[in-house]
């Protein structure tokens, strides 16, 4: 299945983009690598849907060929029967686990820069306006804009709070610009209120050199930063956003709980279509796999609506992943327990 869809996803997707990758004079050597990304990525993300496929098609072939109704007449327990699924099931998952935690982050990396570089030039891939971020429990920066390109912040400010949670001292800049050949941060503008026993001193400077400790790049991470991130940068970089405030958290918290369901997405998958193909049908192998489809687009529908919601509507990204997988599986089990044995 992997072998017959993905050259198909490959043909779609450049036949689609091939002008762009041309106008923009993609080299062909970066074209490679992003297709190579692009197969993990997409296999990876259909994983599930390949397994159910296939499990489908094979034992449609076992039910037409009456083999089924053979092993089960002969006394063989319908549990026993589908022991080799479960058994292949719990080994595609071991894959998919290490696949979507640690080899698929990092191809996320060149096929998301590949995107914005040739495919979306010019389209941000990150928020840059009014951006806030709570560096510690006593430091707060904003700017009213960033240019990540020219590494530039506008409108820079920065508020340090003492343990009383009172206002020490306001530092505020027209930019912030990172200078990476000297490792140091130049404000333009610069102005510093600081409150010492009540008396206002006001500092300013026309430019000024410092250091700051963090990274221009943190004041907005690019939207597909979680994609790119393995299980354990995933869990540091989540506590990291939710410390400073990000908006956008439940993006970031649901990529965690999708890579962890799809492992389990591949046994209520297995069992469904277990259930379904096993049996002989007038229609053969066509009904099951049409049938099959079917029941994958619903899967994928209903996952990327409460997906949605998780990341639009602050709805909870936990029950964005339950609730899909949770609703197949009583399917699933439905269909198992009323299976003819």
């Amino acid at each position: 299945m992997l072998l017959l869809f993905v050259p198909i996803g490959i043909m779609a997707n450049l036949a689609e983009q091939i002008g762009k990758m041309i106008d923009n004079e993609a080299p062909f050597a970066e074209i490679a690598m992003y297709y190579l990304n692009f197969t993990l990525v997409i296999g990876n993300l259909l994983f599930p849907i390949f397994l159910f496929l296939s499990v489908i098609f094979f034992t449609s072939k076992l039910a037409n060929n009456t083999e089924i109704v053979a092993i089960l007449s002969s006394g063989v327990s319908y549990s026993r029967f589908m022991r080799p699924y479960l058994i292949g099931a719990t080994l595609i998952a071991v894959i998919m686990f290490f696949m979507s935690m640690f080899i698929v982050p990092q191809a996320s990396i060149g096929y998301n820069g590949f995107i914005y570089k040739y495919l979306k030039k010019g389209k941000q891939d990150r928020v840059t306006t009014n951006l806030f971020n709570q560096l510690n429990e006593n430091d707060y920066i904003y700017v009213s804009s960033f240019d990540p390109a020219r590494q530039i912040g506008y409108n820079f400010t920065l508020e340090h709070f003492n343990e009383e949670n009172t206002l020490d001292y306001k530092i505020s800049a027209a930019n912030i610009r990172w200078v990476e050949k000297d490792s140091i941060y130049r404000l333009t503008s610069y102005e510093k209120r600081s409150l010492v026993d009540d008396i206002e001193i006001l500092e300013t400077k026309r430019r000024l050199d410092t250091i700051f400790d963090f990274r221009i790049d943190d004041l907005t991470p690019v939207s597909y930063a979680a994609e790119t991130k393995n299980l354990f940068e995933l869990n540091e970089f989540i506590d990291t956003q939710r410390r400073k405030g990000a908006s956008n958290i439940n993006t970031y918290v649901l990529v965690k709980y999708k890579r962890w369901a799809l492992p389990v997405a591949a046994f209520i998958l297995t069992i469904i279509a277990v259930a379904v193909s096993s049996v002989k049908r007038r229609g053969g192998m066509g009904v099951n796999l049409a049938f099959g489809i079917g029941v994958a687009f619903i899967y994928i529908f209903f996952d990327k609506v409460f997906g949605t919601l998780a990341e639009q509507a602050g709805f909870s990204p936990l029950l964005a992943v339950i609730i899909p997988n949770v609703a197949f599986g009583i399917i699933g089990l439905y269909l198992l327990n009323n299976a003819k044995r």
